[in-house]
Formats: structure tokens, sequence, C-alpha cells
């Protein structure tokens, strides 16, 4: 009986045995990137620069490239054209940039530039937008992070079913119900400005978890087909910046079409 005890015990704890480390890491990390955020222009600029910088390594160790930091370059490219010519610009030269990765590198290289880049690059565009990108950069990040610690807190706590075993056996139904509660309550708490919830907004934060949910999934696919357990070591308790961002990698390209489809000036959500 003691013995069946002490198991139950260790189970429980090892749910819970990597909070500590994940809490610290996003503690340091959580309040940069609001700050750069917040300031926009070059501080959010140079912010996503160093974290595409760090997905393009990671991306050529995963491809098994010799010298995965000549990755990197691929997406500095992206991030000059997205930062001096707009979004289109960097469109264009992404087409252009799969080709001469697919041919020096190979096939499984160059598809880490669209999978990464445009995520990335639809997180600069978005908070470069005069009028409403704050609002709707911030809607997007409180989405993904409520997405994100609902998931994790409330399959931790419930477990139950399995969401995708054979994709990630950690994911639980109630995981991503709580992740897809808890996302859009804080897109519709800041659309309400801290007044009040704004429930116009829940359908916009309900699109959105889902699109991260699946971009997690996304990742856990790649890294399963990889036979890898995590994209890097980059953030302590969280695994490398594949692991951190996956949700942003889809999410961000819809907050962009979401943007685009309202009136000029109006916030994404309407």
């Amino acid at each position: 009986m003691a013995h069946a005890l002490s198991e139950v015990a260790a189970v429980r704890g090892g749910r819970w045995s990597d909070l500590g480390v994940r809490l610290a890491s996003a503690l340091i990390l959580g309040p940069a990137c609001l700050l750069c955020l917040w300031l926009g222009g070059w501080p959010w600029s140079a912010f996503i620069l160093l974290a595409l910088g760090g997905l393009g390594y990671e991306w050529g160790r995963l491809a098994g490239l010799a010298r995965p930091w000549r990755f990197s370059a691929f997406f500095f490219i992206l991030w000059l054209c997205t930062a001096c010519f707009g979004l289109a610009s960097a469109l264009l030269a992404m087409v252009v940039l799969v080709g001469a990765a697919a041919l020096a590198f190979g096939g499984l290289a160059a598809w880490g530039i669209p999978y990464a880049g445009l995520g990335a690059l639809a997180l600069l565009w978005l908070r470069l937008q005069p009028g409403s990108g704050l609002a709707d950069s911030l809607f997007l990040v409180l989405v993904v992070w409520g997405t994100d610690i609902g998931a994790y807190l409330v399959g931790r706590v419930l477990g139950g079913p399995k969401l995708a075993p054979r994709i990630s056996p950690g994911k639980t139904w109630s995981g991503a119900l709580g992740g897809l509660f808890l996302g859009s309550l804080a897109g519709a708490v800041l659309a309400g400005c801290g007044h009040w919830l704004d429930f116009a907004a829940l359908p916009a934060g309900l699109l959105l978890s889902l699109s991260a949910q699946s971009g997690d999934l996304l990742e856990s696919a790649i890294k399963r087909k990889l036979g890898v357990k995590d994209s890097g070591r980059t953030i302590p308790g969280h695994g490398g910046l594949f692991d951190r961002l996956d949700g942003f990698l889809i999410a961000a390209p819809l907050a962009v079409v979401m943007a685009l489809s309202v009136q000029k000036g109006l916030p994404l959500w309407g």
C-alpha cells in the first residue's frame, strides 16, 4: 500500500516537475517581450530579429546542417525586407529564398523558411501598423499566452482522454478546452480595456486560440517525424524557440488576415 501511494505521489509530482523552471523563464522573457512590444519600432524589430536568428539556428540543426547558423541568413533577409519594404516584398523574397535553400540545403531545410518565417514576419508587420498595431499585437500575444497557460494548468490538474496520442501523448481534451477558455477570455478582457469583458471579441479569441493549438500540434508532429523531443534547449523548462513560439507561427498569420479584413484603424476583432 505504501509503495502504491509513493508511486501515485511521484506521478503527481512529475506533472509539475517543470513548473518552477518554466515559471522562472516566463518571468524573465515575458516582461522583455511586452516591453519591446509596447515600445514598437526598432525595439520590437530587433526582438523579432533575435527570435528569427534563433529559429533559423534551431531549424538548421533539425535539418542536419553542418553549420546551422548559416541558415539564419535566410531569415535575416526576410526580416530586412519586411522592416524596410513591407510584407508583400518579404513574401516575394520568401519564394526566392525557399528555392535557393532547397538547392543549397535540401527540401527539409527549405520547408523551415515559410514555417518559421511567416509567423515571425506576421508578428513584425502587425505591430508596425499605425493605429491599431499595438492593440492587435497585444490581443494576439495575450490570447496565445492564455491558451498555453490554460492548456498547461487544466491539462495537468484534470488530465483525462488524450487529444492526439499519436502526435503528442501529453495533450488532453481537458487541456485543449482550458486553453480555449482562458485564451479567448484573455482577449475579451483586453478588448474591454480592463473595465468589463468585450463579448464581441470572443469569436476572434477563439479562432486565434484554435490556431495556436493547431500550431502546437503541428510542431509536435514535426518533432515526432524527426525523432526529437524538443527543438532545442534555448529556453530552460520550455525547450527550444519552436517549442515556445509554435502557437504564434500559425496564429500570427491568421491575425494578419483578420486585421486586413476589418476597416483600417479598427482592431482585428472588429
